[in-house]
Formats: structure tokens, sequence, C-alpha cells
């Protein structure tokens, strides 16, 4: 009993700490209607975490993720469309701030440097194996023919221009 005590004891403790960390960075905004709240919802998963990256405004943690949130629905409570929160947001922080930035001359390499990249690994593979192909086959030498015969446990082929 006295062994079972702490580990109850750490179980507790972890399944406890995770409801308080997940209400702790939860933010709670006030809507008129359940459409302005998914609206809401909607709008900030568009937006990308300028500290996490690879998340958007609406799974970050990070403490510029919760000001940008506030930033976006002090904005929507005040009337903005979209268009003009997304135009102040990249104004601000310029197209890294959205999932899918716009095509100019500024995201060419963000739309088109995957393709570019996919090319010339392709244009490369398909020289190597022309190359390859063309490469003649490594003749051996009667010794190491003789050895290669002795590993792999075959009679030994007798060889005609060593009778002279």
């Amino acid at each position: 009993m006295k062994r079972l005590l702490p580990a109850l004891l750490i179980v507790w403790l972890l399944l406890g700490m995770t409801p308080v960390s997940a209400s702790a960075t939860l933010e709670s905004f006030k809507f008129a209607t359940e459409a302005e709240a998914l609206h809401f919802k909607d709008l900030i998963a568009e937006i990308r975490c300028l500290v996490c990256q690879n998340q958007s405004l609406a799974d970050s943690d990070a403490e510029l993720a919760h000001d940008l949130r506030a930033e976006v629905y002090d904005m929507v409570q005040e009337g903005h469309s979209d268009a003009e929160i997304i135009d102040f947001l990249v104004k601000r922080y310029g197209d890294f701030v959205l999932y899918k930035p716009p095509l100019k001359p500024g995201t060419y390499l963000i739309w088109f440097g995957p393709f570019v990249l996919l090319a010339i690994a392709a244009i490369l593979l398909v020289r190597a194996l022309r190359r390859q192909g063309q490469a003649p086959a490594a003749e051996i030498s009667a010794a190491e023919r003789k050895r290669l015969d002795a590993l792999l446990g075959k009679p030994a082929v007798h060889d005609k221009d060593n009778d002279a």
C-alpha cells in the first residue's frame, strides 16, 4: 500500500494539472450570437501565429497570439470587415501572417519554390539514371574471378589461357 500511494499521487497530480493548464490558456470572448463566434473562430483560423509559425492564431498559446486575438476581436466588435482586418494585419506584419498569401512577385518563392525544387530533383535523377545506363559493366581479372569462385564455393573453371 505504501508503494501504491506515491504512484496514485503522481497520477492524480498529472491528471489534475491538465485542466488547469488548458483553462489558463483559453480566452473567453463574448459574442451576441453563435454565428458571430463561429465567424471569429473562422477568421483567426486563417491567420498564422507569428511566433509559432506552424499554428493558426486560433491554435496558438503564444503571448503574441493572445494579443492578436484580442485585437482581431476588438476590430470585429467595431464592425470592421474581414478584408479590413486582414489588410491591417498584412500592413503591420506582412504577407507571412496569412496561410494563403496572395500571388505577387514578393511571394513567388513561396508559391513556386517547391515546384522548382521538384523539377531540379527530377532532372538530376534522370541524368543520374542515364549515366548509370551508359556506363559499361566492369570486367574482373582472372585472379579476382578465382577468388570469387573460391568464396562462393564454386569449382575452379579451367582457364584455356593458362594451359600453355
